[in-house]
């Protein structure tokens, strides 16, 4: 699929919010754009206004890391979003498909039965494996009695993205709804840069952004952001408030897939909730494994 609208809107986005006054250019009179002018970029990233006019038209191709670095110098990109251009490059140009392994769709990914071995040893906090799209593949005991709305929902696999913006539930579970909801597209913002080809993706944001319009305004920000350790409130159906730590971890064996686990501060109220959840999530599974069980079939 063609990015080169995505290019656009990312580096015409950035440039509208820096001020000349942020880039040390003087602000000057008549100005009928936000933030800077493309000549302005141009001169900071020493290339000629032609030239970052042909990028902003969202044409990467052959554009030299060195070029790319100054241009992003010059909107004064952070971290995430330096990467995120280079990932539009490279994506462009095709080099990303050699220069690392090319991510299978979920529908056709087999995971190891050591992940499920791994992720059932931690019993102390929900600990699950989602993809770029936020499809949760694989999780503990735990993690399934607390995404239990999403488990329970008609979306298969469950997909936290579609859970944000589309269950009513979701406004009760994340307290801070919004800063949740700006870390989803953040994610999926990425994963879109880093794998522009991914159908599924593009099916599941063309859904969000047709039925949500909170989700259709963040995803035209064009927002990036890196998200691998903080913490989060929740207000659980059955526990109710809860304060978690997280950790996301990339996989090395499975490229595309992450591994978070939530913790509670030990001895805290949190911790305590937990523990009635981890109590209450083992007397739902007995129980639901029971009224599974024909009259006479023995138990195992």
């Amino acid at each position: 699929m063609d990015n080169r609208d995505e290019v656009r809107e990312f580096l015409t986005s950035r440039r509208a919010k820096i001020t000349p006054e942020q880039a040390g250019l003087p602000a000057g009179a008549r100005r009928r754009v936000p933030g800077l002018r493309r000549s302005e970029v141009a001169a900071l990233a020493d290339v000629s206004v032609e030239y970052y006019a042909k990028l902003e038209r969202g044409n990467l191709a052959g554009v030299s890391p060195a070029v790319l670095e100054a241009v992003a110098r010059a909107l004064q990109l952070d971290d995430a979003e330096r990467t995120h251009l280079l990932h539009l490059a490279q994506a462009q140009e095709g080099s990303d498909t050699l220069a690392r392994p090319r991510p299978r769709s979920s529908r056709q990914r087999t995971l190891h039965k050591s992940l499920q071995w791994t992720l059932d040893a931690v019993t102390a906090g929900p600990a699950f494996v989602v993809n770029g799209r936020l499809d949760v593949l694989a999780a503990n005991q735990l993690a399934r009695a607390f995404f239990t709305d999403i488990y329970n929902s008609r979306t298969q696999p469950p997909n936290l993205a579609h859970y944000q913006f589309l269950d009513p539930a979701a406004h009760r579970f994340y307290p801070d709804w919004d800063l949740a909801a700006d870390m989803t597209v953040d994610v999926l913002r990425s994963e879109a840069g880093r794998n522009p080809h991914d159908k599924d993706l593009h099916d599941l944001v063309g859904e969000l952004s047709t039925r949500s319009d909170a989700f259709r305004t963040r995803w035209g920000a064009h927002n990036v952001t890196r998200h691998g350790t903080g913490v989060k409130r929740f207000h659980h159906p059955v526990v109710g408030d809860l304060t978690l730590a997280w950790e996301a971890l990339a996989m090395a064996a499975e490229p595309g897939l992450t591994l978070t686990v939530y913790t509670a501060e030990p001895g805290s109220p949190s911790a305590e909730g937990l523990n009635l959840l981890a109590s209450w999530a083992a007397t739902h599974d007995t129980a639901t494994a029971s009224s599974l069980r024909s009259p006479t079939t023995p138990p195992d």
